[in-house]
């Protein structure tokens, strides 16, 4: 070993002690803080309002992302010294979903897998869980509807959003595509993944199954069988990866939504989701608009639904750029209060920072 690399090795010990000594520091007065706030341990506001501020400064050479998925775990160990966070999730372990809530919430919080959409609302809404994660629209397959109806018929309140980058893999018992006769995967996963498939596995049976966790523990009892999921599932589940990447658009990503009782409070970038119905009046909907348009309000998503009260109703879900507190959302919502037949205001969150 070289003198230079001896001299380099022990700088990186000297700064890993400086950095435990910061890291108790932080931890300290993260647990001052906790003695001083009342309700929450966890603040969506302020945790988004620390990594934008980290990202700011960042020059390299670690990437954002990086950056990203530290700071979120060193919030969630300081947060775990106040109490634990017990957040709910669409299971089983092994799923997209599970990742969604890691990545959001880091790797000290309790996660408690749910069997359907419907339950992870229910676990919220009773108090079980303090957050859920339900996931929302994939890039490629749009909405998922289950999850639309129950922030209609439900009281639950959006904290905030995750966007998770799609990467599915194909795994199975053998480690060979040879032989492989059946591809068990949830359907989006399936559809995600078809043009792979076809030029891969031409004639192979398709098997649409309620997870991705479930397809890869059918293919763990099958010697002929393989499973589209995470990575995670693989090593959950004992299999070997086959492939990974194969989803057919390389941009692949599902947003997942965060719920809780509360709602946060602004964070400087932030989203506000509504429901509303319009008049069965001629304009009716170009009157629903015009408020955001007059007050400057960006649309982020503007998406349409049967409302199940009557024959061709319909009610729309908007997502909006900023605040219920920010003035221009706060005067577009009371115009809009007068003008629907019904409006909901699902909440504020901070956007989602990467």
């Amino acid at each position: 070993m070289t003198d230079n690399l001896k001299r380099i090795r022990r700088q990186i010990d000297a700064l890993d002690g400086r950095l435990l000594d910061l890291l108790s520091a932080r931890a300290r007065l993260a647990q001052r803080i906790g003695g001083l706030k009342k309700g929450a341990i966890y603040r969506p506001e302020r945790e988004a309002q620390v990594v934008r501020g980290i990202l700011a400064r960042n020059r390299g050479p670690l990437p954002d992302q990086a950056l990203v998925r530290l700071y979120t775990e060193i919030m969630s160990a300081c947060r775990s010294l106040e109490d634990s966070l017990t957040v709910a999730y669409l299971g089983p372990q092994g799923t997209f979903s599970q990742e969604a809530a890691a990545k959001h919430f880091g790797g000290v919080a309790n996660l408690e897998p749910c069997a359907t959409i419907d339950e992870v609302f229910r676990q919220v809404e009773t108090g079980g869980c303090g957050y859920g994660v339900v996931p929302v629209e994939n890039s490629t397959e749009g909405a998922i509807g289950r999850t639309l109806d129950l922030l209609l018929s439900t009281p639950a309140k959006i904290c905030g959003e995750v966007m998770l980058p799609i990467r599915q893999c194909l795994m199975s018992r053998s480690g060979a595509l040879k032989g492989i006769r059946k591809v068990y995967s949830h359907a989006q996963s399936l559809a995600q993944c078809q043009q792979w498939l076809a030029r891969h596995l031409p004639g192979v049976e398709r098997v649409a199954v309620v997870s991705n966790a479930e397809a890869a523990r059918l293919a763990a009892r099958e010697r002929r069988a393989a499973a589209i999921g995470p990575k995670s599932a693989a090593a959950l589940y004992g299999l070997k990866l086959l492939a990974r990447n194969i989803e057919d658009q390389s941009k692949n990503t599902t947003r997942f939504l965060v719920i809780a009782e509360s709602e946060a409070a602004p964070s400087g970038k932030d989203k506000t989701s509504l429901i509303m119905s319009a008049r069965n009046v001629p304009g009716a909907m170009h009157g629903l608009l015009a408020p955001l348009a007059k007050n400057r309000v960006s649309m982020t998503r503007l998406e349409s639904r049967p409302a199940r009260a009557g024959l061709w109703e319909y009610v729309f879900y908007l997502d909006v750029e900023g605040h219920q507190q920010d003035a221009n959302v706060a005067r577009s919502l009371a115009e809009l209060e007068r003008k629907a037949s019904f409006l909901k205001n699902l909440g504020s969150y901070p956007a989602a920072v990467s």
